[in-house]
């Protein structure tokens, strides 16, 4: 991280002692920043087209309005095109291991939960062989942010199949079509009980931007699903909802407290019939918006956020939005409230007397 472009932080102090002069010429600095303060000298060495690059430019202009220190943010990756992205951001970072990188940023977190810890990962590097680290992450509720760029494709490996790719595509892995049923990101996230689900797309900036800030404000594990485009080897994977003509025929964009609508004039929406979606047309006899699903972010219940998540082509439009957002302790609260509890019961650890104390055990 450049030096040069820190904001000034007062002398090491507690917090209320720190003069208004200094706490306002850090404010002020935070308030003046822009997207090239985080961005770096590197060559960004993803192909020209592809989805990432758009997500690079969202995540910068939100960190540009969550107004955090760039010495107090860091971003986490494990192994493939997206995860990358440490390198283009001008943060802290770490560049894991393949599927490691939840892993990694609950001990960041867990270790100064005073950071704000991003995980960059993409849908074979978080749901293959790092799906369990992802599923422990999600459910452990610590106050971190997870962007999982999925364009349904191992991309930096050429082009194989990856686990969210559609039943029957043909790869180079997959000549004949896979015969793997695919994992649903959003609702993996929602069976781990995850306090916040959101699901966008790398061709709307604006619902991108939106939905990141969210994510990031959001006081627990945020989740969002990415779908974004390969252009080398899987163009087109979002292509009808991505097109103007097709895209309000092929996309829901959720909004909480309102009617599951979509269509160009919104004349159509989403019922629950004998616990399945249903597409009804308000134009025709006997409808009504009575009969739709208002949707709820703040339901303690998943199942409806789940019913949305569901929904796929060709019967189904696309769910965009958030679907979930609810508050639950946060794992990183709980631990330090732990350790201050045996502070105060035990006094402060010494770790020379631990290892001198004897016999912990025996076996008999």
């Amino acid at each position: 991280m450049s030096e040069a472009q820190r904001c000034p932080t007062p002398d090491a102090a507690p917090a209320e002692t720190i003069s208004a002069e200094a706490a306002s010429k850090v404010d002020d600095c935070l308030r003046t920043r822009t997207r090239k303060d985080f961005q770096t000298s590197q060559e960004v060495r993803w192909c020209p087209g592809c989805g990432d690059h758009a997500i690079l430019t969202q995540v910068q202009k939100t960190l540009v309005n969550l107004a955090i220190p760039r010495e107090n943010l860091v971003f986490v990756s494990g192994i493939g095109c997206s995860s990358r992205f440490p390198y283009y951001i001008n943060t802290y970072g770490f560049h894991g291991i393949h599927g490691r990188a939840p892993a990694i940023a609950m001990g960041v977190k867990c270790a100064n939960p005073e950071l704000s810890v991003w995980v960059i990962t993409g849908d074979g590097d978080g749901l293959s062989i790092g799906t369990n680290h992802l599923i422990h992450c999600l459910r452990r509720n610590l106050d971190i942010t997870i962007l999982l760029f999925n364009n349904r494709i191992y991309g930096l490996t050429k082009g194989q199949y990856s686990p969210t790719s559609e039943f029957g595509k043909q790869t180079k892995s997959s000549p004949g079509g896979t015969i793997e049923q695919p994992i649903r990101p959003v609702q993996v996230a929602l069976a781990s009980e995850a306090t916040f689900v959101a699901r966008t797309i790398f061709a709307d900036p604006t619902h991108l931007g939106q939905t990141l800030e969210a994510a990031a404000r959001h006081k627990g594990t945020s989740f969002v699903e990415i779908l974004q485009d390969c252009r080398i080897f899987n163009e087109g994977a979002f292509r009808t909802m991505t097109e103007k003509a097709a895209k309000e025929e092929t996309r829901i964009l959720l909004e909480h407290g309102e009617p599951i609508v979509f269509g160009a004039d919104k004349r159509k929406g989403i019922a629950e019939r004998n616990l399945a979606p249903h597409i009804v047309d308000l134009d025709a006899d006997g409808n009504d918006e009575s009969e739709l699903l208002v949707h709820d972010v703040t339901a303690t219940s998943p199942a409806l956020a789940a019913l949305l998540a569901s929904l796929e082509p060709p019967e189904f439009p696309t769910a965009l939005g958030v679907f979930r957002s609810v508050q639950k302790p946060t794992y990183d609260e709980l631990i330090m409230d732990q350790i201050r509890q045996f502070k105060a019961a035990r006094g402060p650890g010494d770790v020379d007397r631990l290892l001198h104390a004897g016999t912990t055990w025996e076996v008999r």
